[in-house]
């Protein structure tokens, strides 16, 4: 059977593979996995809840919130709040644990839940994949004063934006800025943040209303932003996803600045200031080879993970790093956050551009990017990606064809049932034809039958 957590969380089709049913059990496995672990050692366990402002978040949160209580967890319900921002507040509130609804950047039909352990932190694989072994096990139920209480807490809005302007290294008067909310879990917090750091702010997509989360626009639809951006002369865009854990910026010219450049600007920031522990970054193997260089000729190191923010976190805490993160925008300042956070990049990003008076074009060009394909192939069972023979014959036979000047990279996505084929090589073209041709054979070896 396969793992049913991703690289984020559990996903699926809300009502149809993520249903109430299965929200709840999740809730009340991770009550008991996480309570027998000593995380609720000595005391009556909190969880804080938050979630994105999809239609099907109402209906999975009251499943979540009625698990949790029912294994006898009181219960903070934050509403509609960033993830980072539930990350957060897991933390400075010393709940046992947190609990998101939302499927990040995916259409609005799907959902997600993603749990934090004590601190704000993503679970790991060990005990994501206990959580799943003690779904639906039989279990004592408390009954009486022991089963879990809950409570509204309004206020969780204000104490992480709070929280994020008090990390800015640099107020952002005098600038211009478009920030595209993809009528998600940050049409209050992002705006917000940026206009009490001094910023005017155009803030668009940003009336949520339970269905239009995604929907041509935001950190996977940039074209919008990029018009509005020239339309209103701003200084930079800002975009994000349905739970605003990604940030990617578009500049003046209405150029996209995606995750690489954003971690290169930021890292070169920090190292000028000392804040970039080691002299270090931390990136995906997902991250543009262009990347790289500009990092290795400014004397800063990089070290490569799997893809997902959790790895990238995992090997900032085993090293010690201060700054880490991935091409698709998340980026993680471990100093002020445990996750990835949208509207913490966009303001620490805004203001290395207010500090250091240059153009965010002229920042982001010291990443010259190799061209880069990405052909996303549905339908395929992703889990034979790396044993299928004619697969692997034909990905070392497109090694071989690029040699020094480019490389090859399939990996099965974990927040989407499809397989990722991404390939860079010295020309657009022959970048796209490499991926094409391989993306064919993923299609005909790999299909569903």
């Amino acid at each position: 059977m396969a793992r049913l957590f991703g690289t984020d969380g559990v996903r699926g089709l809300a009502n149809q593979e993520l249903t109430a049913e299965l929200a709840l059990d999740l809730s009340v496995a991770a009550a008991h996995v996480l309570g027998e672990a000593g995380a609720f050692a000595g005391h009556r366990p909190v969880a804080v809840v938050g979630r994105d402002p999809r239609a099907s978040g109402e209906f999975l949160e009251a499943a979540v919130v009625a698990g949790l209580a029912s294994a006898g967890v009181d219960v903070l319900r934050a509403g509609v709040l960033p993830t980072p921002a539930v990350a957060f507040l897991t933390g400075a509130l010393g709940a046992d644990l947190g609990v998101v609804l939302s499927a990040s950047h995916n259409p609005m039909p799907d959902n997600g839940i993603k749990f934090f352990a004590k601190g704000g932190h993503k679970l790991d694989d060990a005990v994501e994949d206990a959580i799943e072994e003690r779904l639906r096990e039989s279990w004592q139920h408390p009954t009486g004063a022991g089963v879990g209480r809950v409570r509204d807490y309004p206020v969780g809005l204000e104490e992480y934006v709070t929280h994020v302007v008090d990390s800015a290294p640099h107020r952002l008067d005098g600038l211009r800025v478009v920030v595209d909310c993809a009528h998600g879990a940050a049409y209050r917090a992002a705006p917000e943040a940026l206009r009490r750091l001094g910023a005017d702010v155009v803030a668009v997509h940003a009336e949520p209303d339970g269905l239009n989360i995604n929907d041509g626009c935001g950190s996977t639809h940039l074209g919008p932003l990029q018009a509005l951006v020239a339309d209103h002369g701003a200084d930079a865009g800002i975009a994000h996803d349905g739970d605003a854990d990604r940030c990617l910026a578009v500049d003046a010219e209405g150029t996209v600045v995606d995750g690489d450049q954003i971690l290169a600007i930021l890292a070169l920031g920090m190292r000028e200031q000392g804040s970039l522990r080691e002299d270090t970054v931390v990136a995906t193997v997902m991250s543009n080879e262009g990347f790289r260089l500009a990092m290795h000729a400014a004397g800063i190191h990089v070290v490569d993970t799997a893809v997902g923010d959790r790895y990238v976190l995992e090997a900032m805490k085993a090293g010690g790093y201060s700054l880490g993160g991935e091409q698709s925008g998340h980026v993680i300042l471990l100093d002020h956050a445990t996750t990835g956070d949208g509207v913490m990049t966009a303001v620490h990003l805004l203001a290395r551009l207010a500090q250091s008076g240059q153009t965010l074009s002229g920042l982001g060009g010291v990443v010259h990017r190799l061209p880069q394909v990405l052909v996303n192939v549905p339908g395929v069972d992703k889990a034979r990606v790396s044993t299928d023979p004619a697969l692997q014959a034909a990905v070392a036979e497109a090694e071989a064809e690029l040699g020094q000047t480019g490389r090859v990279l399939l990996r099965p996505s974990g927040t989407e049932p499809l397989v990722r084929v991404m390939v860079e090589a010295a020309t657009q073209a022959h970048a796209r034809a490499v991926a094409r041709r391989l993306a064919a054979v993923v299609e005909s070896e790999l299909a569903l039958r």
